[in-house]
């Protein structure tokens, strides 16, 4: 037995110690078999005392060798065997290893009777059970291929984790075990204090294990959640550990909200197959109709369907009186062709944005439906070609102008050598924007970035800086909405180089104990020739802009391709860092932006982004992380004449949990006027 098995033997008698009043248990006697025939296998060696013989085992033991024959007799290894001819007992002590068909018993003494075929086991008895089940008994009697039997003091080791104790045990079978005074859970105990509850378990009079049926039922049973009872039910089911799949209702919901009133529903797990399921979930409610929803998962050796729908109706108590049948569907696919290539869609639909809040579907402002395919060459290279449908759920927006993308290509390329002792990065699009009624375009364009940095004698950090981009349109409508820019019709080009120069000096201080210091301020020069007005090119992906320290040095600050930032300007910030040695970190930055003409409001289309003036607004950002999974983000923009004048403040905090963020525990975002 290893120690990691002598661990869970530890853990699982801190639970049978939690039991209230254990008492011993009342079993039935076992039956008594016909005499065994068969003589007993193994070579014993006669007399009484073995002084310290060993059985050597049969060949086949823990499924290495041939199926054993069920109806095999019971072989054994032991230090010390007594065989008396008499009364037909076989008496084994130490390290006694017994099996009989596919079972396996282990304990410190084992006597076998071959006149009633009752085998009774004392001492750190352990039965280990073809499926993986680990038993640990005080002290067993077992017969019929240890098939059935009684044994006191149970603990047991299920799969999936779960745990399980009682005060007695009763097997027949094989496969049903009935259970007195049981507790069970899957949650491990604290390593800190294994004599506190777990945080959940489910303690009950008595419990029933079918390893057919494979249900575990429980009679009395009270669920407590760190030791605190909290739900008492009579009768309570659930699957056994072993299957990791089973049909059955789940735990129902009761609940109240402002859209359904009360409402209370039941879901039913269908477990179709090895490889899909389907959960129904009927919802009634006090204020609307009912409805009925799906959750369907389906995975292939390439990949998984997922998908979520629903029908029901509202009855016009928040549409106005309009009574409606409504709906929604969302589903997405994803695919591995072969290594490099992997494909997928997403079709997402809904009636209204009404009905997925008032039912409590997943809301979204806009639904995108889409099918894509995208190929990956290590770090090297990446292609991804899509085509996309848009759906606006709230009532102002105007379906025939949401656009359809057809085609989307992206391909990037990022080679490994040095190019100029830089890392150079090649990519090319194209965009096909289509509507119903309103402007439409085509774009090609493609743009190469090179960036090289270097270290000076005195720790300075220089980044040398490339862009280049050149754009060819084809569009018409585009005096219509949304777009609304009567000069950008017809086929024309835009092209922009970009070009900077940014350096850091980081001043570190370590604080021993508390960690380590940093003060660094970065300077960044940018030139490139002047765009001048762009009302000439169309806008499909650079319609909004805000500017913050996220984007500060970027070299064209503008969201997207279709809005090209020019000029001279020069970037400053000063960060300071104090970072922790439990991986926490508080971090702040403040920065500006100083342009060396008066011409950008011609060029710069966003009013009120801060880049209004030469003298840019100011734009801060703090970042508080007491422990690694915790931070609290907080931006924000004051008006470069008045800092105390607020343009935008942008506040998230996230909760990570093992190393994938959990959600935004909240996010604010509040655009103040200027």
């Amino acid at each position: 037995m290893s120690v990691a098995r002598h661990a869970f033997v530890a853990l699982l008698a801190g639970l049978v110690a939690g039991l209230p009043g254990l008492a011993a248990a009342q079993m039935d006697a076992p039956s008594v078999t016909p005499r065994d025939p068969t003589p007993l296998g193994g070579n014993l060696a006669p007399g009484g005392a073995g002084g310290g013989q060993r059985i050597t085992p049969f060949a086949g033991l823990g499924g290495g060798g041939a199926q054993q024959d069920p109806n095999a007799p019971v072989t054994f290894t032991a230090d010390e065997v007594e065989y008396d001819r008499e009364r037909g007992l076989v008496t084994a002590r130490g390290k006694v290893e017994a099996w009989q068909g596919e079972r396996l018993l282990r304990a410190d003494q084992f006597t076998y009777d071959r006149n009633t075929g009752i085998a009774t086991a004392t001492g750190n008895v352990q039965l280990l059970e073809a499926d993986g089940t680990v038993l640990f008994a005080d002290r067993a009697e077992l017969k019929d291929r240890f098939r059935d039997g009684v044994l006191e003091g149970v603990r047991a080791l299920l799969a999936a984790n779960g745990k399980m104790a009682a005060n007695g045990a009763q097997r027949t079978g094989g496969t049903v075990n009935e259970l007195s005074r049981v507790v069970y859970t899957s949650c491990d105990l604290c390593k800190d204090d294994p004599t506190a509850a777990p945080l959940w378990t489910v303690q009950a009079r008595r419990a029933t294990q079918d390893k057919d049926a494979l249900r575990i039922s429980y009679r009395d049973a009270t669920v407590r959640m760190f030791g605190v009872p909290v739900l008492y039910t009579p009768y309570l089911s659930h699957p056994d550990p072993s299957t990791p799949r089973a049909s059955g209702f789940l735990f129902p919901t009761l609940g109240y909200t402002r859209f359904l009133g009360g409402f209370f529903e039941t879901p039913y797990f269908w477990a179709i197959d090895q490889t899909s399921d389907l959960t129904i979930t009927p919802i009634v409610s006090t204020r609307q109709l009912p409805n009925l929803g799906l959750e369907y998962r389906k995975m292939f050796n390439s990949g998984e369907i997922l998908g979520s729908a629903s029908i029901g109706g509202l009855n016009g108590k928040d549409t106005g009186g309009k009574e409606e049948l409504a709906g929604h569907i969302f589903l997405k696919g994803r695919f591995t062709v072969d290594e490099n290539w992997r494909a997928g869609f997403d079709l997402n639909r809904a009636s209204s944005e009404i009905y997925l809040r008032t039912f409590r579907y997943e809301y979204r402002r806009v639904l995108t439906s889409q099918v894509y395919t995208e190929g990956f060459w290590g770090t090297e290279g990446y292609v991804r070609m899509d085509a996309r449908a848009y759906q606006g759920l709230r009532t102002s927006d105007d379906t025939r102008q949401v656009p359809y993308v057809l085609p989307n290509i992206y391909a990037e390329r990022a080679p490994r050598e040095k190019v100029l002792g830089g890392n150079l990065t090649l990519d090319a699009g194209l965009l096909g924007i289509y509507r119903d009624i309103g402007s439409q375009s085509q774009r090609l364009a493609t743009r190469a970035r090179w960036e090289r940095p270097e270290i000076d004698p005195m720790g300075g950090l220089w980044t040398f800086k490339a862009d280049a981009t050149a754009i060819g349109y084809n569009a018409k409508g585009q005096q219509e909405p949304p777009t609304n820019l009567p000069d950008a019709n017809g086929t024309r080009g835009v092209g922009n180089i970009r070009a900077a120069v940014d350096w850091r000096m980081p001043f570190i201080r370590y604080a021993g104990e508390y960690g380590s210091q940093t003060i660094e301020p970065r300077v960044q020069f940018v030139t490139g020739p002047r765009m001048g007005p762009q009302r000439s090119v169309p806008n499909e992906d650079s319609v909004d802009f805000e500017f913050t320290d996220a984007n500060l040095f970027a070299l064209n600050r503008f969201t997207g391709r279709d809005r090209q930032e020019g000029g001279s300007r020069v970037d400053t910030a000063l960060r300071s860092a104090w970072d922790f040695p439990n991986g926490g970190q508080i971090e702040g930055l403040v920065g500006r932006s100083y342009r060396f003409d008066d011409d950008f409001k011609s060029e710069n289309p966003y009013a009120g982004s801060g880049l209004d003036k030469r003298a840019s607004a100011y734009v801060a950002r703090l970042r508080v992380a007491p422990v690694p999974w915790l931070e609290t983000i907080g931006r924000v923009r004051t008006n470069g004449d008045q800092p105390l004048n607020r343009q935008l403040v942008d506040t998230v905090a996230n909760v990570t949990a093992g190393g994938s963020p959990i959600r935004p525990a909240t996010s604010i975002r509040c655009p103040c006027p200027t």
